[in-house]
């Protein structure tokens, strides 16, 4: 077998809700036969993993997948709940797999959820590896293999302070998301996005963690602020050391002047000897040094977020306990063991270090290789830092109002949302002696201690510290509009973009020209993915998002959100069939229903009653599952389906007689009249009249009022605001209409607008992309030669696959067959095609334009000082709109 690629859809996908890993699998000779031909093989997986046997498969119940073994099941499939058994053992269990053919034989898509990215990747690679080994009956080093992705898992994995926020992020509906292999996370979108990076927020003052690197400025300033504090004095010299120490009085502490962890720092220095090797010890860590006054008392850590005292921990330093058997260094194996204990911050406990523990031991006139006796507590470490194998025992509930004071006042001292204060006293019980205080304040604080504490309550720092970011349940969200379907995606984005700009909204867009903030073009180019959808909800002074989705996008790598406020599906229609596994409308369907079932609960779905795979989309179970606001929009007015969803109280935005309908159960309002609103050349574009009801309908969802959304379009100038899209310019005697229409659908609509032109000659400048099947390439060929008077065959720069002309070969082919009295040209290049057309342009004409590269229409126009307009005025003149009381 051999793995093609392992794509990463981070977003919901076409397999799940959440994120997944999509491996391409091409399983060679093995797709000859499935595995009920080979049961020694079905028997030895079996064997090797035998929780195969609680795996339920389609079947549904334990055992069901074993069925499918025993009466024959390929082996993409195989490898598919094999990788999620072994995701287990790996410590990175997975619930989720799917698997589905391609279009090429033998090549599967393997879907898989995941816990852990890089682990699960590299696991999928075992998987497919040890897959062919049992079956060839091979030996294969599982155990050394897995241990190597369980590696790969600690390596790579949030760590404990880091997972606390994100999974509390989570339990608060915030979207969280990871920004790099370290520990920074983004939460919320839009104006509402907060960066994290372990327990530094990006509310965090950058000053207040100087101050707090600073240990000598942090307690000048705590003692200016009567906050208890030992003292001390910074000192650069061996000499300035015992010199300080001896002022102090022994005992002395001695420590870096920004050190961190407990790292260089010595307790009880006792004789300007122990001294001088202590300032060694710190001088590794800072070249300025403190020594302080030795307070007296346990070693407790408090955690203040947003003022408030949350957690307050007592720290034991590393220790083991001795059972009259084993050594020191034996006792030290066996706790490592302990699955809790991990390295660095990988998991709630630091693992001890048997050689740094060497001088804390010998301190005590004892070796690693000494038995302590029964119930005798040797400690390892003279601080009780987590980081450096020390356990914590919780006391929040004990801490004393006063002491609880003087913690929030000492952070607020500083300026410090999420502070760590480190304690020194007899019992937080109670008051501060004369000997006790507060000895560090701390900036990116570990939490883990408090969430997993070896006695007490753990407490929920995380949801503290997103609750400060997000006061009274706020999720972080700002209002999310998507758009997909296959015709008139951009067209409804930026009608509803310039709406909510006119509102006082910042508003930012991403369309298949191109992503937009506050009106300001940031990129070019398709821009319908999830990438351009993350830029645009991560950038602070957006205030909403409206996204076109497109179906390339939802493929590649799922949704660049969780869950949308309101979501529109234009239409369903032929086009792609032949990429991506699509085979027919209803595939189509399911790509883009995606955008649909992530509707939050009590959201709007915007649907065109007109389609027919639209119509009944929520008659599928999958669109049950949530309780939504069904939207319907139909041109209409006696839509089978509208009436139905009105008697039953619903929502429509219908046109009956050119009048534009809100309808709500058995109440109605006028909107506008069709002929009002630019963007319908006068009414004649009923597939811009469309695009407007479905506008029109996601703008009142979002809480505008009607008749603000439809003086807002009134003013909405298709020209200047809807580029490439049905674009009217006057050039010489006639007219050149511009639109990006590439699929059967886009060119029955504009051939239904132009034929409601009186006595008009229409020409229009076809192509259709490379990457359509022959199927559709002649039925667009029909459609075109139906709808225009004459037809000039072009190509795109990009063939996509084709040889030169050969597409130009198949259209011109069945228009012939189809339409041999047509007058049908042949001009390959994009530019020269279009100003062949206009060269010969008669006087009247329309030339309908449908371009690939946006840039050849503007070289035209300007060649031939074309003038936008906004509908034909001379070509309406027989045309009667009708009046609003008409309707009425």
């Amino acid at each position: 077998m051999r793995i093609r690629k392992i794509r990463t859809l981070d977003g919901p996908n076409v397999f799940h809700s959440r994120p997944v890993l999509k491996m391409t699998l091409d399983i060679g000779p093995l797709e000859d036969t499935d595995s009920s031909y080979h049961p020694e093989f079905v028997d030895r997986l079996i064997a090797t993993l035998p929780g195969l046997h609680k795996h339920r498969c389609s079947k549904g119940y334990e055992g069901g997948f074993i069925e499918r073994l025993r009466t024959g099941t390929w082996m993409a499939h195989i490898v598919e709940h094999m990788s999620l058994e072994l995701s287990d053992r790996a410590g990175i269990s997975v619930g989720f797999g799917k698997t589905v053919m391609t279009d090429e034989r033998g090549v599967y898509d393997v879907a898989v959820a995941y816990q852990n990215e890089s682990a699960m990747r590299e696991l999928l690679r075992v998987t497919v590896e040890f897959a062919d080994h049992l079956f060839c009956d091979q030996p294969y080093p599982l155990d050394e293999r897995i241990a190597a992705v369980r590696e790969i898992a600690e390596d790579t994995a949030l760590g404990p302070s880091t997972r606390a926020i994100y999974d509390a992020a989570k339990r608060q509906n915030v979207p969280v998301r990871r920004l790099n292999e370290g520990a920074l996370l983004q939460l919320g979108y839009g104006s509402k996005r907060k960066l994290v990076e372990s327990t530094v927020s990006s509310n965090t003052s950058h000053i207040a963690v100087e101050i707090a690197g600073d240990k000598d400025l942090t307690k000048a300033l705590l003692q200016k602020a009567s906050v208890p504090v030992p003292a001390g004095e910074v000192v650069r010299t061996r000499e300035a050391a015992v010199e300080a120490a001896l002022a102090l009085g022994f005992p002395v502490v001695i420590k870096p002047l920004d050190g961190n962890h407990g790292r260089g720092v010595t307790l009880h220095v006792s004789s300007p000897e122990d001294a001088v090797l202590a300032f060694d010890n710190a001088q590794h860590h800072s070249s300025s040094v403190i020594v302080e006054q030795m307070l007296e008392g346990r070693d407790y850590r408090v955690v203040v977020v947003g003022g408030k005292l949350v957690a307050a921990s007592e720290r034991v330093p590393a220790h083991v306990i001795g059972d009259g058997e084993h050594t020191i260094h034996e006792l030290i194996d066996q706790e490592n063991a302990n699955p809790l204990r991990g390295d660095g911050h990988a998991k709630a406990l630091t693992k001890l270090d048997a050689e740094a523990a060497v001088p804390f031991v010998v301190r005590r006139g004892l070796t690693l290789a000494s038995i302590p006796a029964a119930g005798e507590q040797v400690l390892l470490r003279d601080t009780g830092n987590i980081s450096t194998g020390g356990v914590a025992r919780d006391v929040t509930d004990v801490v004393h109002p006063a002491v609880r004071s003087i913690c929030e006042r000492a952070a607020r001292t500083i300026g410090l949302d999420i502070c760590g204060l480190d304690l020194i006293m007899p019992d937080i019980a109670q008051p501060f002696t004369a000997r006790s205080g507060i000895i560090e304040l701390n900036a990116g604080p570990g939490i883990r201690m408090h969430h997993h504490p070896q006695q007490g309550t753990p407490r929920d720092v995380g949801k503290a510290i997103v609750g400060m970011l997000y006061p009274n349940d706020d999720n972080g969200r700002i209002p999310i509009v998507s758009i997909t379907g296959t015709n008139g995606k951009t067209t409804v984005t930026r009608m509803i973009t310039h709406v909510l700009a006119e509102s006082g909204c910042t508003v930012g867009m991403t369309t298949t020209d191109g992503i937009h903030i506050a009106g300001e073009q940031i990129a070019s180019g398709d821009t319908t993915g999830p990438w351009s959808a993350r830029l645009v909800l991560s950038d602070t002074s957006v205030q909403a998002a409206v996204l076109e989705t497109a179906r390339g996008g939802i493929v590649r790598s799922g949704l660049g959100y969780d869950w949308s406020d309101i979501s529109i599906m234009t239409n369903i229609q032929p086009d792609h069939i032949g990429q991506d596994g699509i085979h027919d409308l209803e595939d189509i369907l399911h790509i883009k229903s995606v955008v649909a079932e992530r509707v939050r609960e009590g959201g709007t779905l915007i649907l065109n009653a007109d389609d027919p795979l639209l119509s009944t989309l929520m008659e599928r179970s999958y669109m049950q599952r949530l309780p939504r606001e069904i939207v319907y929009f139909s041109l209409q007015g006696n839509n089978p389906l509208v009436l139905r969803h009105l008697d039953a109280g619903g929502t429509a935005y219908i046109r009956r007689d050119g009048v534009l309908l809100e309808c709500h159960g058995n109440e109605w309002r006028i909107l506008a009249n069709a002929v009002d609103i630019p963007l319908t050349m006068h009414g004649t574009a009923s597939f811009q009249v469309a695009n407007c009801l479905s506008a029109i309908a996601a703008c009142r969802a979002y809480g505008l009022s009607a008749e603000f959304v439809v003086a807002s379009l009134a003013r909405f100038r298709n020209s200047s605001e809807n580029r490439g899209r049905a674009n009217l310019y006057s050039v010489k005697d006639g007219y050149v209409l511009v639109d990006y229409g590439h699929n059967i659908g886009a060119f029955h609509a504009i051939c239904d607008m132009t034929s409601s032109w009186h006595g008009v000659c229409v020409t229009g400048v076809i192509a259709v992309p490379g990457d359509r099947s022959d199927e559709l390439i002649n039925e667009a060929a029909r459609v075109m030669a139906c709808g225009f008077d004459k037809l000039i065959i072009r190509e795109d720069d990009d063939k996509r696959g084709r040889k030169p002309g050969e597409i130009a070969t198949l259209l011109h082919t069945t228009i012939q067959q189809h339409y041999p009295d047509l007058n049908v040209q042949v001009v390959l290049d994009e530019e020269q095609a279009y100003a062949h057309a206009i060269e010969n342009m008669r006087h009247g004409e329309v030339i309908v334009l449908f371009y690939d590269d946006y840039a050849h229409v503007e070289e035209v126009l300007q060649r031939f000082q074309g003038k936008s307009v906004e509908y034909p005025e001379r070509l309406l003149s027989e045309f009667t709109a009708p009046k609003l009381r008409d309707a009425a």
